[in-house]
Order: C-alpha cells, then structure tokens, then sequence
C-alpha cells in the first residue's frame, strides 16, 4: 500500500486531499502545528490507516521528525503534499515583520523544509511532490504584498525543483486553486460558500494526478470556481 504526507492536513485543503487518499486506499500521515485540530481531523476521517503528527514547517527540524515517523511507521513514501499555509493582508505599511515572516517562513520556506526532508525517500520510492500554491501565485492585489510574494515564489520555487528531479523518476506538480471553501484567514465555511470550490474538489485532483499516465506531468494547474457571484 502506497503512503503520503500531507502538511497542513486536519483542516480544509489539506483534510480533503486526506479524505480523497485515503479513499484510493492510500496510508495517510497528515501534519500541522494544533495537536487538536489534528485529533479532530482523525475522528473525521476514521480510519486506522491515518497517522497524526505534530509539526511546524517552519522547523525543518520538525519535518525530518515527521517524514522520518512516516518511514518508522510505514517503511516508504510515495507522496507528499505541501499545503500547510498562512496569510496575513494588509497594506505594506502596515504590516509587521512578524507577519511577513510567518507568511513566507510558512507559505515558501515551510514548502523548501518539507521538500528537503522528503527527497530521499522519494528518490526511492519514485515519488510525487505536490504543492498547494494558489492563484495569488499570478494574480497580484492590493493587501497581497506578503501573501502574493510567498505564493509567486512557491510557483517559482515547484517549476525549479520540478525540473532538478524529473530525472530521477520524481514528478513535482504545483495546484494553484482561487477561493477555496476553508477556514482559512479564520473564515467559517457556509452553505454561502457553495460557488466556491470545495476541498474535495482539489482531492479528487491530486488523485486524478496521481493516476496520470507516468510519461506525462501536468507541471502547473490553475483551477478556480466555474461560476463565482457577479459583482
């Protein structure tokens, strides 16, 4: 049985990819920094082939410990998913130091620990590197300065490493979703969130990805709602 390792995976994105994986008959290791939210998100998914684990990506200290319980536990890795992310929006002189480094300690640096962490058991395994950019990796806005940096940089930083790894049998993808029906930037997902994809939506993608024919790589993917609200 093929295994993976989600980051920010007991809530949204993360918790749909999980959700999806698990149904393809994946073992799954999802990780955040809430032991709660990860406790919770193991109820919800009910299964015994779920692993919780307790890791900030901004210590790459933390994410050698967590790729390395998933070896200890399951003995390989096939595929790992960055999606762990923040954002802080506001105007560039109002923003702190302090938040411009969480965001893109998460957001971008956060990605490059997991990677690291992960490369050589994908290298074994013949592995998947996918990460969960967003839109705002293209589309610039105003409050963005932080946020859009990180995400343009994370697209920048998914083409490269896609590029260095191709030859040794590692396929790196980056998902670039628009609004998203999440908790995130503390929003409280809605039936007013309908319009919006969901994050099964983006599960259901990871493992349309991972059924790809191997001779293609479908490198980069933007994806946003079909029908948003007229303004």
């Amino acid at each position: 049985m093929k295994t993976a390792y989600i980051t920010g995976g007991s809530k949204g994105i993360g918790l749909g990819v999980a959700q999806s994986l698990l149904e393809d008959g994946y073992k799954v290791a999802i990780s955040g920094r809430s032991l709660d939210a990860l406790q919770e998100a193991e109820k919800l998914l009910d299964s015994e082939d779920v692993l919780a684990i307790q890791s900030d990506v901004k210590n790459h200290g933390d994410e050698e410990a967590a790729i390395n319980q998933v070896i200890d536990t399951w003995g390989q890795l096939d595929v790992v998913i960055a999606n762990a992310g923040v954002g802080h929006f506001k105007t560039i002189e109002d923003i702190s130091t302090e938040e411009w480094n969480d965001v893109i300690d998460t957001n971008l640096t956060g990605v490059f620990h997991t990677t690291k962490a992960s490369l050589p058991h994908l290298k074994k395994s013949k592995g998947y590197l996918i990460t969960i950019a967003s839109l705002a990796g293209t589309n610039f806005f105003k409050f963005g300065s932080a946020y859009n940096a990180s995400k343009f940089g994370l697209v920048g930083f998914t083409q490269a490493v896609m590029l260095d790894v191709r030859q040794l049998g590692i396929k790196v993808s980056t998902i670039m979703p628009g609004s998203v029906s999440t908790y995130f930037n503390n929003h409280t997902p809605s039936d007013a969130d309908a319009w919006k994809i969901q994050p099964e939506d983006i599960g259901k993608m990871v493992v349309d990805l991972l059924h790809m024919n191997p001779r293609t790589l479908p490198s980069k993917i933007e994806v946003r709602p079909s029908m948003p609200p007229q303004k």
